[in-house]
């Protein structure tokens, strides 16, 4: 495969996106602000961040990423919901290996599973999962900051019913995972639609 050599094995240069400029925004408004809008509300239910250290030689344990467990499990506590609730998730996909590890910690999978639910399709769209993921990172490039922005802006565009080919139905609790460094810093969001 001369036009998709290795950069690391197994990883091969189309698993890894490139660093790149971006920008997004999200408008935070009080409820009544919102509702002047006449469009569906999208409440931001949840909130995680955490930490973690940054070499990854230093960790007790360096395939477990603490800070994307911690964020995730305060995000979902405040929510109210739990891993298996996620109808949609986006989860930074800088590298196709953190999809997997992503879905591992945050609880959609037991550890070592991830792969076989990838290879078996469980997280495509269309597929009536618990979950579904959205991928953009590689064919995007990691904007940094913007990012996890992205991120929010397509779940709002879920949870209103305006993601047109991407649309998941039924969609009600939906989450992100925003991944800095290599997990030393993690932010973890739930969003629902307000009916």
């Amino acid at each position: 495969m001369t036009n998709n050599p290795y950069v690391a094995e197994p990883l091969r240069f189309f698993d890894c996106c490139p660093v790149s400029d971006g920008g997004a925004c999200v408008i935070l408004a009080s409820a009544e602000v919102a509702k002047k809008l006449k469009k569906p509300m999208v409440r931001l239910a949840g909130v995680g961040q955490a930490t973690d250290s940054h070499c990854v030689h230093e960790r007790a344990e360096p395939t477990d990423l603490l800070a994307v467990r911690g964020a995730a499990a305060q995000a979902f506590k405040m929510a109210g919901i739990t891993p298996g609730d996620v109808d949609v998730a986006e989860l930074h996909d800088a590298f196709t290996i953190l999809e997997i590890a992503e879905s591992e910690e945050v609880g959609f999978f037991k550890k070592g599973q991830g792969h076989l639910a990838l290879e078996r399709g469980e997280t495509r769209l269309g597929r009536e999962a618990a979950h579904q993921h959205l991928r953009r990172s590689e064919g995007q490039g990691s904007s940094r900051r913007a990012t996890g922005v992205g991120q929010a802006h397509e779940i709002i565009l879920q949870l209103r019913g305006e993601a047109e080919k991407r649309q998941v139905k039924g969609r009600e609790d939906c989450f992100t995972c925003n991944f800095g460094g290599f997990g030393n810093n993690v932010v973890c969001l739930v969003f629902k639609r307000e009916d």
